[in-house]
């Protein structure tokens, strides 16, 4: 949808009218499951772009407020509910304005220390009881699920890259990742750890953010952000603090791997996208070789 300022001023004036007087800002990058804007100074205003991530509005009102006291950053705190209208068909939420910049290279210059601090956040999110939480599904994209989901999908991109990557060394990844079944007992995955929803402040994590494929599950999504923005050094902070199975290892790299190869794959993803994702499949290759 073309959601604009425009449309978030019609929306805040009709349902919330205490808000009136607030000015509103596009917030950039405004995110792709949904727009952001930011409300006067505290607040922010968030919006689906599409109805598959619809669902994910009332889920996040449900269950941020319980498992905020139990993490040790800041995540998103829910003010407001808004509802669906003739001038935009799905509910949508205002949030509590958390300061910090989206994780970069640039700002943590001590990145181990960094991977310690977001594996520390993990652990605590896969300890808070899951129980009544939402199973894996459409709504987060199976996120928590069996990489099943997504094995035609992937061995698809396998065939698609024929000639620019090694695929029987690929298709091995994978195939481990298949076979390394999850047996435990479910727990809280955040579903889309990316440097974008981290943000940092005075190079440590300040918060994490964008809950929209939050649910119940295996943890091994979680753990696929150490391929997208850790290294070496700062990988084995990660693992080690995590004290992950050698099997949940396994199946976050074919999480990162799954994700890589489909955007490498798609001839539409603009440049600097598709150039990252290649990063990230070198890192996981180079990690599956040592």
């Amino acid at each position: 949808m073309d959601i604009n300022v425009d449309l978030v001023r019609q929306l805040v004036d009709q349902q919330f009218p205490q808000w009136r007087s607030l000015p509103i800002h596009p917030i950039e990058p405004g995110g792709w499951d949904n727009r952001t804007f930011r409300l006067g100074t505290d607040l922010t205003v968030r919006l689906p772009s599409h109805a598959a991530y619809a669902a994910q509005v009332t889920k996040e009102q449900r269950w941020l407020p319980q498992l905020a006291a139990r993490l040790p950053v800041a995540i998103p705190s829910p003010v407001a509910e808004g509802l669906p209208s003739d001038a935009y068909p799905w509910h949508w939420s205002v949030y509590r304005w958390i300061d910090g910049d989206t994780a970069q290279v640039a700002h943590i210059p001590d990145r181990p220390a960094f991977a310690a601090e977001l594996a520390s956040f993990l652990v605590a999110l896969h300890t808070i009881d899951a129980a009544g939480g939402p199973l894996p599904g459409p709504h987060n994209f199976y996120r928590g699920g069996a990489l099943e989901v997504y094995d035609q999908q992937t061995r698809q991109a396998v065939r698609e890259l024929d000639g620019h990557i090694d695929g029987e060394a690929v298709t091995a990844v994978w195939d481990a990742a298949l076979e390394a079944v999850w047996n435990g007992s479910s727990v809280w995955v955040h579903g889309d750890l990316h440097p974008t929803n981290l943000l940092v402040r005075d190079g440590q994590l300040a918060a994490v953010i964008d809950f929209g494929c939050l649910g119940v599950g295996d943890p091994a999504c979680d753990l696929a952000i150490t391929w997208t923005f850790f290294s070496d050094a700062s990988r084995g902070t990660f693992r080690q603090r995590l004290a992950a199975d050698a099997g949940t290892w396994i199946r976050a790299r074919g999480w990162a791997m799954w994700k890589a190869l489909i955007v490498m794959a798609d001839r539409d993803t603009e440049a600097p996208q598709r150039e990252d994702a290649w990063r990230v499949f070198h890192e996981v290759m180079h990690e599956y070789n040592r």
